[in-house]
């Protein structure tokens, strides 16, 4: 028995997890190599290894010649008949070509070879492993920081959470437990790369998913989710049987379904809204709990504009316009929220002239702005005004007051002919 090769194979089955089988195909292929080297051939070698008692033995395929000096891939006749009694010059014979303590001479020559398909196996296991994995999520352990990019040690592999998907509001200590999305798995020449993230909107799906058994089952369908990672997202889900609320199986029972959600995502709060096709329908359920005073659809430009009370106009938009973002994501649909009433309709008037006065060559927005609000709501009013007039102009100068005025008065003229 090769006592010396029993030892490294028991060590790495036992230390490295790898199945014996792959371990000694793994050999096999590094010895071959190796062998090739220690007995100066170049073609056809074959090395097996006993499974039993792991002794090694070297097999070429030599060429049968009537030589008396023979080279490294030829064999004279006479020694090829011993081992083969039918062997016939120019034939092919198998020779036993195992040198002495080649055990020990091939292991140590072949060390760093068998260390390399050792690696590479464990590489093509783990992406065996993980190539299914797209679209799942799998718990790690934080190993280190590659820059501002997260390595998560998972099961017999390796996870990067980038930059770019990680949750703003989330710092990770080496050593925390964590629970990701996988995004993609690919078989690079280096090993696997298992890209990870906690900012995906479909982490917060997957999480439903595992959460809530209603929709695990196909009766409740989470038909959209807009998300802001670690602050806020709005989950939209429709029942496809009418005894089942889809609002309150994704709550549960005192809400403790959606809390297990939250708690995951570190107190991201988390909006669940009921899907209609109607979408005036599905933007008032969306801006819930805001109460809506009209909504317009433009279809060809797919924008909303939604009125609102003055009281409901902050809770409409939410804080630093949240609220009427996700609505957007969610929908599709550009929102555009207003408030009600006389002044919202005088503020709609102002944009409209500023808008129109700001077309005009040589004028610009922020001409336009400064005009509108010291009255010169028109063209007509700019042509109605001397210069001397437009110099009292909060911020004009006399240069700017005539610029304006020749301005006015080309496109007045370009547009009454």
């Amino acid at each position: 028995m090769n006592n010396e090769l029993q030892a490294v194979v028991d060590n790495m089955e036992r230390e490295r997890g790898i199945d014996r089988e792959t371990l000694l195909e793994a050999i096999e292929g590094a010895l071959v190599s190796a062998s090739k080297k220690t007995l100066g051939m170049e073609q056809d070698l074959e090395v097996h290894i006993d499974r039993k008692t792991l002794d090694i033995k070297a097999m070429a395929k030599m060429l049968v010649v009537d030589k008396f000096s023979p080279g490294p891939e030829e064999i004279d006749v006479f020694k090829a008949r011993k081992t083969n009694p039918d062997a016939k010059v120019g034939e092919f014979v198998d020779i036993e070509v195992t040198p002495a303590n080649f055990g020990r001479i091939a292991a140590q020559t072949a060390k760093q070879a068998i260390l390399h398909r050792i690696r590479q196996a464990e590489k093509d296991r783990v992406f065996d492993e993980y190539k299914d994995a797209t679209g799942e999520i799998i718990s790690g352990t934080v190993r280190r920081f590659d820059r501002n990019d997260v390595i998560v040690e998972i099961a017999r592999g390796e996870g990067v959470l980038p930059s770019r998907e990680r949750v703003p509001t989330e710092e990770y200590q080496i050593g925390d437990r964590i629970r990701a999305y996988v995004v993609s798995v690919k078989n690079a020449p280096s090993g696997p790369e298992i890209l990870l993230s906690r900012s995906h909107p479909d982490f917060v799906r997957r999480l439903f998913e595992i959460e809530v058994t209603e929709i695990a089952d196909g009766t409740v369908e989470i038909k959209g989710i807009a998300r802001e990672a670690g602050f806020r997202s709005k989950v939209a889900v429709l029942s496809h049987d009418d005894k089942v609320d889809p609002v309150g199986a994704c709550v549960g029972l005192r809400g403790i379904r959606v809390k297990n959600i939250v708690r995951e995502l570190g107190g991201e709060k988390i909006d669940i809204v009921r899907w209609h096709d109607d979408i005036k329908t599905l933007v008032t359920n969306a801006l819930a709990p805001a109460r809506l005073t009209k909504v317009e659809l433009d279809e060809e430009t797919r924008s909303i504009k939604v009125v609102v009370d003055q009281d409901q106009l902050s809770l409409a938009i939410g804080k630093k316009g949240q609220n009427a973002r996700l609505t957007n994501k969610l929908t599709g649909w550009k929102i555009d929220i207003r408030k009600d009433g006389p002044e919202a309709e005088f503020a709609e008037q102002v944009a409209l002239a500023v808008a129109e006065m700001a077309k005009i060559d040589g004028i610009g927005e922020d001409s336009a702005e400064k005009l509108v609000h010291s009255g010169y709501l028109t063209i007509e009013g700019v042509l109605a005004a001397e210069v001397s007039d437009l110099e009292e102009v909060e911020g004009f100068s006399t240069e700017d007051a005539e610029t304006i005025r020749a301005a006015a008065e080309k496109f007045y003229e370009r547009n009454a002919r």
